[in-house]
């Protein structure tokens, strides 16, 4: 199929590092993978920060402009077979895709869509009534949680759902690790305000709680709350912490094979691309049991994951990794068995093909 694909909140070619502009690109790459031909429609960012009336209005005049932009586009050159929109949520509805798919009979396709009810008040009532309208055009919504999903079935209960548990591409993980140092500590996160500081936060408190024990921390990361996250490590040795910045997502595989353990409470983590990627190279988890997390690691098996809030229990589960090698040895090599072989780009390409052949888009 020739496929015209969409990101609202962030287009898969902006410069700035995440996981949501990651996740887009591995999409693309599994339907590439499946045989489809991909073309990115629009790089129109809609989102919007706070809600305010002008800004949506403005956005809104936007996004009309680019749908009559592409509807030109497509009665001269025809239409894609599918519209593909990734990542619509309140602060960033596609008000591009559902117009021309109807217009054009296309069908349409979501991935990741996500309904909170908590923001059913005011504008963000107005652009969340615009998600779901979306969802329930949609001929397949594609959840890769279970709370997504429970979410979006609570809302619409007529929506086509299905499932794609989260994944990365893991041929830059496929040589085998050389063995890391186990009292070496990592996490790989932006440094912005609000969950991020506050996984910092917790994260510099635990490592304060076991200062007794032989660890060091690398961070790579780096963001406009890079101040605020330092201070937060103030208390602790600098002799124990390694700052290395942001990094070309490249590079991140040869930090992780260097290092014994990954820590990252994750608050607020949709699920997290980047535990992904550090049990595809062998590194046992620390997180807590919270939002989208354990749909990535498994709790006892490729890491822990500890009560959310609970520092001490966040603190002890890293100590128990650090005191007991054998232990974390085979969380390691679990962890990386699980991404390798069910979490890969193949795995999800074969089952994005799977989905959409039974859903009425093909």
């Amino acid at each position: 199929m020739r496929i015209a694909f969409y990101a609202p909140l962030k287009s898969p070619n902006d410069p700035v590092v995440s996981g949501d502009r990651q996740m887009a690109r591995m999409l693309i790459k599994a339907l590439q993978h499946g045989g489809h031909s991909v073309e990115l429609a629009s790089e129109l960012r809609f989102y919007l920060r706070q809600p305010e009336p002008k800004s949506f209005d403005a956005l809104k005049i936007e996004a009309r402009d680019e749908a009559a932009r592409l509807t030109r586009l497509w009665q001269r050159d025809g239409k894609p077979d599918l519209w593909f929109c990734y990542h619509p949520y309140y602060k960033a509805p596609d008000l591009i895709g559902p117009e021309l798919a109807s217009a054009f009979a296309v069908p349409y396709v979501t991935a990741e869509a996500s309904y909170s009810r908590r923001r059913n008040a005011g504008l963000w009532a107005d652009s969340q009534a615009l998600v779901a309208r979306a969802i329930e055009q949609a001929a397949l919504n594609i959840c890769f949680t279970q709370r997504d999903r429970q979410g979006l079935a609570d809302v619409i209960p007529d929506a086509a759902l299905g499932m794609l548990s989260p994944f990365i591409d893991t041929s830059a993980f496929r040589e085998t690790p050389a063995r890391g140092c186990p009292t070496r500590l990592v996490t790989v996160a932006m440094m912005r305000p609000g969950d991020k500081v506050e996984s910092y936060r917790m994260l510099a408190q635990a490592l304060g709680s076991i200062g007794h024990l032989p660890w060091t921390m690398s961070v790579v990361g780096d963001g406009p709350a890079r101040d605020e996250v330092k201070a937060q490590f103030a208390g602790l040795p600098a002799n124990r912490i390694e700052w290395l910045g942001a990094i070309e997502p490249a590079a991140v595989p040869d930090v992780l094979y260097t290092k014994g353990i990954y820590v990252w409470p994750g608050y607020g983590e949709a699920y997290g691309v980047a535990y992904l990627e550090a049990q595809a190279a062998g590194l046992p988890v620390v997180a807590q049991d919270i939002a989208g997390v354990p749909e990535v690691v498994r709790d006892g098996q490729t890491g822990f994951l500890t009560p959310p809030g609970d520092v001490a229990a966040f603190a002890s589960a890293i100590a128990r990794l650090l005191a007991h090698n054998d232990e974390r040895t085979i969380m390691a090599a679990e962890a990386r068995r699980f991404v390798l072989e069910e979490r890969s780009l193949g795995g999800a390409a074969a089952r994005l093909a799977e989905l959409l052949k039974k859903s009425p888009v093909s």
